[in-house]
């Protein structure tokens, strides 16, 4: 024991300085994270209302615009023409051009690529023969206004314009003129088989359901519902479980005036007078008797509000029936993806209507027809835009066929609008001489068919006469006819011609086209067999598509 005691004191020691750590030495330590405070308690069904929406990624620059066209060649002066549509348009509706040029264009950088364009053309008259300039667009134009737009991102022009532009996946857009023409470069895409279909199939779904989520009715279908001020709700618990109704005896007279705006094209005051008569056992035909129960035999019963929505739903169902059968309309949502076209084939595409031939066989070899692309029950339906465009077509197709020595009229049979057929205006080229002679044709084929069928309106309306008045113009047409009563209508310019209104209590007109065809074979001689044969959309040969075609390319002013 006292030798290991020795030996342990005996023992060398270190220093303390030796004992403490290399201060080269890192000591990891970890350390503890603090626990975040537990929140409230998210399911899954309402977890896309916390979620935070990803930062906008910057957009790639639009590439620049590539035409086919060079400055003052054959097509610069439509393309001028259009241009100054746009600012006159601008200047008469009191918008600002860009909103104007998106409508007409599209988007701003083919309407800046018309305005280098026009200071193109305005340099070469200015300086003479000698002056060289640019041939094609540059984009100097929208790369000034992609400059002015960066300085001021809150121009709300330019954002119409990132939203109205269909390339871009993430522009969705906002209005109903957006995805008209979203969908004329998705048909355009599926006629010319473009590998970015799929993209812009996809991209028009989305804008659809964006503007119209629901299938809801459309707001004329809503306007029959709304029954103020015409109606009184019967009191009581029967009247308020059936939602039943009087006639108020008090109205005013704007609320007379909307019921007969919300009324018209519905039953007429003769219909509901017949019927009145049907449910009456004892009435006597004479104004004796009318006159002593005239208060009954002016009482209306009137359907209750659940009866009124489901015969509107009834009706717009039957109009969706129609439209979802029409040989003329696009369809998006039937598949596969080539029988959304419609039948008919599409010869050249604007953005609200398109030219196509008419079925075979033809009572005038090499006609065409102009189609709404909305569906529209008669041509006085459509709006300016569209009326627009298809006057651009007359005058395409009126030089069409001068280059071929030939005259051209036009016509809609618009007989039968309550069964919502799709409206056409068909154009069939005529020899001159047998065009000049066109309108004593019509006129007498229309009074001879007011003799056989009808003499409750005058014979004709004369609007190519009236087309030459102060005040009607190219609206002759639109300001004498009217779109709730059948009629027919044959231009023989591009402003007016002759109209007539069908009287539907005669006699039927002629089934189809048959009225007009009958005018026109006979005036060319044609077979009756050929006459009376109407053929289907959709049913025209290839070859003579290719040659329409070969021969419209020329007067196409939708590829301008």
């Amino acid at each position: 024991d006292e030798q290991v005691e020795k030996s342990s004191v005996a023992r060398p020691q270190r220093d303390s300085w030796m004992h403490e750590p290399s201060a080269l030495d890192v000591e990891h330590v970890a350390s503890r994270r603090p626990q975040e405070p537990s929140g409230p308690f998210v399911s899954a069904k309402h977890a896309h209302e916390l979620a935070v929406p990803a930062e906008p990624q910057p957009e790639p620059p639009k590439p620049k615009v590539e035409v086919d066209y060079e400055f003052g060649d054959a097509g610069s002066s439509w393309r001028m023409t259009k241009l100054k549509a746009v600012y006159r348009t601008a200047e008469e509706a009191g918008q600002s051009v860009d909103e104007v040029a998106l409508q007409r264009y599209g988007d701003l950088q083919h309407f800046d690529a018309a305005r280098e364009e026009e200071r193109e053309l305005e340099r070469r008259r200015r300086y003479g023969k000698g002056y060289t300039g640019a041939t094609k667009p540059t984009g100097y134009l929208f790369r000034e206004r992609s400059v002015s737009t960066d300085m001021n991102p809150a121009s709300p022009v330019q954002d119409r314009a990132e939203m109205a532009a269909p390339p871009a996946a993430s522009s969705m857009p906002q209005d109903i003129n957006a995805l008209n023409k979203l969908k004329a470069q998705l048909m355009k895409a599926r006629l010319r088989k473009d590998p970015d279909l799929a993209r812009l199939e996809e991209e028009y779904k989305r804008a659809t359901q964006s503007i119209q989520p629901e299938v809801v009715l459309g707001v004329m279908d809503s306007c029959r519902m709304n029954r103020a001020g015409e109606v009184i709700a019967v009191s009581g618990k029967r009247g308020r479980e059936r939602g039943l109704v009087v006639e108020n005896e008090d109205m005013s007279v704007e609320d007379m005036l909307r019921q007969e705006k919300r009324t018209k094209g519905l039953d007429g005051e003769d219909k509901n007078f017949a019927r009145r008569i049907a449910k009456d056992g004892k009435f006597e035909n004479n104004l004796d008797y009318m006159d002593e129960n005239a208060e009954a035999l002016s009482k209306r019963v009137l359907p209750s509000n659940v009866n009124l929505r489901n015969t509107t739903v009834a009706e717009y169902q039957k109009a969706q029936r129609i439209i979802d059968s029409c040989p003329l309309c696009h369809h998006e949502d039937r598949e596969p993806a080539s029988a959304r076209l419609p039948a008919a084939t599409v010869v050249s595409l604007a953005t609200r209507s398109y030219l196509t031939l008419p079925p075979e066989p033809e009572v005038s070899r090499g006609g065409a027809a102009i189609v709404p692309i909305e569906h529209r029950s008669s041509l006085l339906d459509c709006d300016d835009d569209e009326w627009e465009e298809m006057r651009n077509f007359m005058k395409s197709l009126t030089r069409h066929y001068e280059a071929q020595d030939m005259s051209v009229i036009f016509y809609e049979n618009a007989a039968q609008v309550r069964r919502g057929h799709h409206a056409v205006l068909m154009a069939v080229p005529l020899p001159h001489h047998i065009a000049d002679s066109a309108p004593a044709y019509f006129r007498e084929a229309v009074v001879s068919a007011v003799d056989e069928f009808s003499a409750q309106h005058k014979s004709f309306i004369d609007t190519l006469a009236l087309s030459a008045r102060p005040g009607y113009g190219r609206m002759a047409f639109r300001k004498t006819m009217v779109s709730s009563m059948p009629y027919f209508h044959v231009w023989f310019t591009i402003d007016g011609g002759l109209g007539h209104v069908i009287d539907e209590d005669g006699r039927p007109w002629p089934r189809g086209d048959l009225f007009a065809r009958e005018v026109i074979g006979g005036v060319l001689g044609k077979e009756t067999d050929v006459i009376r044969k109407q053929g289907r959309w959709g049913g025209v040969s290839h070859s003579r598509i290719e040659e329409f075609r070969r021969r419209w390319k020329r007067w196409d002013w939708t590829e301008l």
